[in-house]
Formats: C-alpha cells, sequence, structure tokens
C-alpha cells in the first residue's frame, strides 16, 4: 500500500504549487482552492515521487510540486493504473480520468523545472466523495471495473459554445444504464479532420479506452468528416455493426441509408460512429448494444468460446 508524499496547491494554473500539510478533497470538484478543481475530468492531479527521482537523476533541481501536481505519490505503481481504475485515501475514491496530458506552451513549472513529466508520467483523477487528507495518508488501490468510455461529440456551433450539446449527455446516460463502465469521459470539438484522429489516437493509444464513440459528421456534407478519418484510424473494420445500425435506423427513417458511419478497433478500443441527433445516436448505439461487451473482451484476449454464449 502507498501513501501520499506531499500535497501541493495553488490559486493559478501553470504556476509552481505551495507544498501544504493537508487539504480538502470536495465531491465531483477537486482540492478546495487549487485551480485545477472544478467540474471537469482533470480535477486532481497526480505523479508518483519515482517521477520526480528521475527529473532529479537527470540533474534538475526540482522537489514535489514543481511539476504542478496535486498529490505526490510514495509506493503504488501509479503509471500502471488505467483509466478508470480506482484508488481510495480515507474514504475518498479517485477515480483515474486521464494519462498524461497535451502542453501547447511552455509554462512557469517548465522554465522552472527546466524539464516537465507531467505530460508522459502525469495522471489525472475525479474525487468521489468528500474529506481532509494530509501527507503520510495511506493510499489503496481499489482496482478497475467496468469498461472505459470516450465520447467525442463533433459540432462546429457546441466546439464555440454557440449550441449546446445534446447527444453527448443522452449517450452518457444511455452508456450507464445499459453497460457496466468505470468512467466515461466527453468531449467536444470541431468537425476538423486534425483534431479528430488526435483525439483518436489518444484515446486508444494513450488513454486505451476501451470504447470510443463519435457523434455527428457522419453524412455527406462537406465538413462530415467522422468516417473519413475513422477509416484511416482504425485497424480492423467492423461492418457488421455498420450494416445493422444502418438496415434497423432505415425502417424508422428512409434518410438513414445516407448515413456513412463506420465502426472497427484499434489497439485494444472499439471504435464507433454514430449521427449526431440524440434520438438517432441513441437508436443506432441501442441496436448493437448487445455484442459490445462480447466484442470489447475478444478485442482484448478474451479466448472462451463464442459458440457458448
Amino acid at each position: 500500500m502507498g501513501k501520499i508524499q506531499a500535497i501541493s496547491i495553488s490559486d493559478r494554473k501553470g504556476v509552481i504549487k505551495e507544498n501544504v500539510p493537508s487539504a480538502y478533497l470536495e465531491d465531483d470538484f477537486g482540492i478546495k482552492g487549487d485551480a485545477h478543481a472544478g467540474k471537469w475530468h482533470r480535477q486532481v492531479s497526480l505523479l508518483a515521487l519515482e517521477s520526480i527521482h528521475k527529473m532529479q537523476e537527470k540533474g534538475l533541481d526540482v522537489k514535489s510540486g514543481d511539476f504542478a501536481e496535486n498529490i505526490t505519490t510514495e509506493g503504488i505503481d501509479l503509471l500502471s493504473y488505467p483509466v478508470g481504475n480506482k484508488i481510495k485515501i480515507n474514504n475518498i475514491e479517485l477515480i483515474i480520468s486521464q494519462i498524461g496530458k497535451i502542453c501547447h506552451h511552455k509554462c512557469a513549472v517548465y522554465y522552472h523545472a527546466g524539464e516537465c513529466v507531467m505530460p508522459k508520467e502525469g495522471i489525472f483523477a475525479v474525487v468521489r466523495g468528500s474529506g481532509e487528507i494530509k501527507v503520510g495518508d495511506e493510499i489503496e488501490n481499489l482496482g478497475k471495473n467496468g469498461f472505459s468510455v470516450g465520447i467525442i461529440t463533433l459540432s462546429d456551433r457546441a466546439s464555440k459554445g454557440e449550441y449546446e450539446d445534446l447527444t453527448g449527455p443522452a449517450l452518457e446516460k444511455y452508456i450507464s444504464e445499459n453497460l457496466s463502465t468505470s468512467f466515461i469521459r466527453k468531449e467536444i470539438i470541431a468537425d476538423d479532420k486534425k483534431k479528430l484522429e488526435l483525439n483518436l489516437k489518444d484515446f486508444a493509444d494513450t488513454q486505451k479506452l476501451d470504447l470510443i464513440i463519435t457523434n455527428g459528421s457522419t453524412g455527406i456534407s462537406p465538413r462530415d468528416i467522422a468516417p473519413d478519418v475513422t477509416l484511416e484510424v482504425i485497424e480492423k473494420r467492423l461492418p457488421g455493426f455498420e450494416e445493422v445500425m444502418r438496415a434497423e435506423s432505415f425502417k424508422i427513417t428512409k434518410s438513414a441509408i445516407v448515413s456513412r458511419a463506420v465502426c472497427g478497433t484499434r489497439g485494444s478500443s472499439l471504435i464507433i460512429n454514430l449521427p449526431g441527433s440524440p434520438k438517432g445516436a441513441v437508436e443506432n448505439l441501442s441496436v448493437i448494444m448487445p455484442a459490445i461487451e462480447h466484442t470489447i473482451k475478444k478485442l482484448q484476449g478474451d479466448k472462451s468460446d463464442c459458440a457458448a454464449r
């Protein structure tokens, strides 16, 4: 069992944090008084002391908190924890929500430390429960129970805040009610090929999410790019998923045959394109939902006999 080696907070992002002996974790928010807390998926950041030692061995004069992490851990293999994995501190659960991060510019942390380890070895989590934590508290690994899911909404207007995304939340509700999940992450991006490619590759290759769903941008309009990008990213195509979704949707609306939705796999991730409307997205997903758990398990090495199921 590991322990908290340090706790660090700051009231601004991108600056060196101050080490404190204790802090208060707020449910679904983060550390009280810390700039990274909020209603999003990166409420708390964690970094292993062992990662800091790597930087020290390179000659950097750094210590806990210098990489803007909230909690420095010691004695646990933090880097082995997948998205959806739970750890517990004083009956408060932290669910791993992201592995590493993309830094778009050099911040005060980089200039202070000379190099930053957070983009590759930093871990982020959401908080479930409230209470005080302090340096020296034990960290218990509860493991991962259920599938990790990523939902990407493709919408130029929603990505600019001009339109409320209704499909992402509708899919999140349906999935949470019909599939055992450990964590569901939602993102909204523009109908941009490069952005979608980066998101799909990150979700599959780095985050290693079990199920990745896109919604929107599946038709034939000039800005409809989801199927094109998905075809470039996947390694194995699943035409059966696509065929049954279109066939069943056609029974409801004849325009369903215009859909170019693609389904396939990349690494250990199942990737599915869905239409952009909440109703259409849920209807399409409900058609293939009975096969999703089996498909992910087979993709990830389940050797049980398919015919016996």
